[in-house]
């Protein structure tokens, strides 16, 4: 009796220990996995790209996130005298909007929408929809760097484009240098409108707002171009109409 009474104590010792085993390798999954995972949902029409969250397409809304219509400005003369917030599509184009969305002055981006919200920051809508931001030019440093270390945040040539570019040429003119896409954030050449209320270069550059101002007339922005794979640091009018990416709170 004595011998089965060990024999049976080992065995529970045994499968006590299997058992601490067993939830010890569980919980060290667990806790892999969950460092693994991002930090918030990644949902159709994101992608994160490494600490951030990136919109995959461009801003293609028509009024702040309170609801008030930013408006649509088509004419020349009027684009090149705004100080507040508008928008076109490219060549005035609806069929452009469905592929590059809208083109914004920064005066939009930054909510301006009337002269006392010129004068007051404080009086400013957002532009970005609920959840999301118009990157800062540090956040745009901080993709751009994560893309390629060397990138000095698109002040150095660096191999940073090419990795956020849409690949091959529906889009992009020919040769579309150096296009991988491996980031996901599947940049597109929308063009530009430049502060004389023109259109320009479609399908061979797209340039994307930031939220920083650079010095009183000029902001920040960052360009892509179809025939190399830079990610360029710009600091252009304005009055310029460029494209939108926001990137999550």
């Amino acid at each position: 009796m004595k011998y089965y009474s060990v024999r049976i104590t080992l065995l529970i010792v045994l499968i006590d220990f299997a058992l601490l085993l067993s939830c010890s390798n569980d919980e060290a999954k667990k806790q892999i996995q969950t460092v693994a995972r991002p930090t918030v949902p990644v949902l159709n029409g994101e992608r994160q790209i490494g600490t951030q969250i990136w919109m995959t397409k461009n801003l293609n809304v028509s009024c702040y996130r309170n609801g008030d219509i930013i408006p649509q400005v088509t004419d020349p003369t009027q684009w090149a005298n705004l100080t507040t917030g508008a928008w076109c599509y490219y060549n005035n184009s609806t069929a452009n909007g469905t592929t590059y969305g809208k083109l914004y002055n920064w005066y939009a981006v930054a909510g301006i929408y009337d002269d006392a919200s010129l004068a007051n920051p404080a009086l400013r809508k957002k532009l970005a929809p609920n959840g999301w931001h118009i990157p800062t030019n540090g956040e745009w440093s901080n993709l751009i760097n994560y893309l390629d270390p060397n990138a000095d945040g698109g002040n150095a040539f660096n191999i940073a484009g090419g990795k956020m570019k849409e690949i091959g040429t529906s889009n992009w003119l020919s040769p579309n240098t150096y296009a991988t896409n491996s980031s996901g954030f599947t940049g597109l050449p929308g063009g530009c409108r430049p502060y004389d209320g023109t259109f320009y270069v479609i399908g061979q550059y797209g340039s994307w707002w930031s939220s920083a101002e650079n010095g009183t007339a000029n902001a920040w922005s960052r360009n892509l171009s179809y025939d190399n794979g830079n990610a360029g640091k710009g600091g252009g009018p304005k009055k310029n109409g460029f494209s939108v990416r926001c990137v999550k709170d």
